[in-house]
């Protein structure tokens, strides 16, 4: 990947949100192309955070059927490339997140499954 790409996780207290902060903390730890946004800071209008969130494209991950991360972005300006919701990836699969602040073996599996979405969705973008 030569272009960066970020990624916006959901930041609510629901099993499905702590799935998506930490698939998309784990991808960006593992690979320097990938930006985690920061959706707290996107909503305070921190100085100088549109900016680097204009620069490249941003896929949404929103843990459910509100797709607040997806509707926070679009309120502030910010234009997403796509968005992806955990709560449908993982309605396609027997896995289930049980908690909203800790990952058992359960939330550990989803995490991975949820990654792999993510990392698939990623191999869409035109980024060279």
């Amino acid at each position: 990947m030569e272009e960066k790409i970020a990624l916006a996780a959901c930041s609510g207290m629901s099993p499905n949100g702590l799935v998506a902060r930490v698939a998309v903390h784990d991808l960006a730890i593992d690979d320097v192309e990938i930006l985690s946004i920061c959706m707290g800071s996107t909503s305070a209008n921190v100085t100088g955070f549109k900016r680097m969130l204009d620069k490249y494209p941003i896929l949404a991950i929103n843990g459910c059927e509100g797709n607040c991360v997806g509707k926070i972005l679009e309120q502030k300006g910010i234009e997403i490339a796509d968005e992806l919701n955990v709560g449908d990836i993982l309605a396609e699969t027997e896995h289930k997140a049980n908690d909203a602040a800790r990952l058992d073996e359960e939330g550990e599996i989803c995490v991975s499954i949820v990654k792999e979405v993510i990392e698939n969705k990623i191999k869409e973008f035109d980024l060279d």
